[in-house]
């Protein structure tokens, strides 16, 4: 349905988006998730270009949006699109803000617009509203308004660019029940949202933007559950992280420690998970880590805190031959008989020349193993 290769959208020296590669099936509902001021408004203002995009293309039934020569104007119909300031005409009544678009540009005779528009304000259950000003309505209403104007242009895909971001948390589920009828119905949507249930339980797949790009994609039980890529992790689940950087055998043990305590203590951990997080990170480094090393000590460790359930996890990331200190535990290995004790899992992976031992420390504070 809609092809985006190499996209690209500069403004002077600030690299908004870098090479964006999506495709858009019918019927697919796709919420795009990620931190603010990665690109995620602009993707869908270069979609139907609100934005003129720097590079790349954007393909649409085979119709190419960017050449020469092609009807812009037509192929931004089939986009409707639904913006968080709701963008209503405060001098037309309700049903005239959704019977303009139909009369003005689809040349829609004007009983039609009329019996349209109050089918539309039915489905988003708005239409006792329809001879009211926009300024009596609350912003839920509102936004509820503004996706009957849209779907009044009969739009093949809908837009959403953060749509329930300036309503107050009474009014946002009014507004992400409609959507989440749309969905049901079969409508082709794309949801920029902060809204991390309804994303989860309304998409299709989920696109996860950093820096510009698309970093990560998937449905969302494989996203919100199972996030293949560090940045995902961390958003997904509220990850907060310290890192500390070991490049010499003789490095600052005691720095790390204090580095880690206040860490610790940023975000309220008990003393004794403190003291855990401590005793782990000091038995796997310089007791397995740095022996393992060789002649370069490379050896990263990242300490990363949930705030959604508690869960710590410790990322040692070494430079090196491949070495998994939990491949071959004997019975009298002091230090990882330790660290077994402490952490709830453990998993290794080789990327490139770096070998990644990820460890979780459960919610809950064992008591320590010494």
């Amino acid at each position: 349905m809609i092809e985006v290769n190499h996209l690209a959208k500069h403004f002077g020296d600030l690299v908004v988006l870098k090479d964006v590669n999506l495709r858009i099936e019918k019927g697919e509902v796709i919420s795009v998730i990620g931190p603010s001021g990665t690109g995620k408004s602009t993707l869908l203002r270069c979609l139907n270009l609100l934005e003129r995009p720097t590079g790349g293309e954007i393909i649409i039934d085979g119709i190419r949006l960017l050449d020469r020569g092609t009807d812009i104007s037509l192929l931004r119909r089939r986009m409707g699109m639904v913006f968080q300031s709701f963008n209503l005409f405060s001098h037309l009544m309700v049903i005239e803000n959704i019977m303009l678009g139909p009369v003005d540009l689809l040349k829609m005779p004007r009983q039609e617009a009329y019996d349209e528009a109050l089918r539309l304000l039915a489905m988003v259950g708005l239409a006792e509203k329809a001879t009211a000003y926009p300024d009596e309505l609350s912003g839920g209403q509102k936004q509820r308004v503004a996706i009957a104007r849209a779907l009044a242009m009969t739009p093949e895909i809908l837009l959403f660019d953060e749509p329930t971001s300036a309503l107050d948390p009474t009014m946002v589920s009014e507004v992400l029940a409609v959507i989440r009828k749309l969905a049901a119905d079969g409508m082709t949507l794309m949801i920029v949202t902060h809204e991390m249930k309804f994303a989860r339980d309304v998409s299709t797949r989920v696109l996860y933007m950093d820096e510009g790009v698309i970093y990560e994609e998937g449905p969302p039980d494989r996203i919100f559950v199972r996030p293949e890529r560090e940045k995902t992790r961390a958003f997904i689940h509220r990850v907060k992280t310290a890192t500390f950087a070991v490049q010499s055998r003789n490095f600052d043990l005691y720095a790390m420690n204090a580095g880690v305590e206040a860490f610790g203590r940023k975000h309220f951990l008990a003393e004794n998970r403190i003291y855990n997080i401590q005793l782990v990170i000091e038995e796997l480094v310089v007791n397995k880590l740095l022996p393992a090393s060789g002649d370069r000590v490379d050896i990263a460790v990242t300490v990363g805190y949930s705030e959604e359930n508690g869960v710590v996890e410790i990322l040692l990331a070494s430079a090196g031959k491949p070495y998994n200190p939990f491949a071959a535990v004997e019975e009298d290995d002091l230090p990882m008989t330790l660290v077994g004790r402490l952490v709830s899992s453990h998993d290794y992976a080789r990327e490139g020349e770096v070998n990644r031992l990820r460890l979780t420390l459960p919610a809950w504070v064992k008591k320590n193993a010494c």
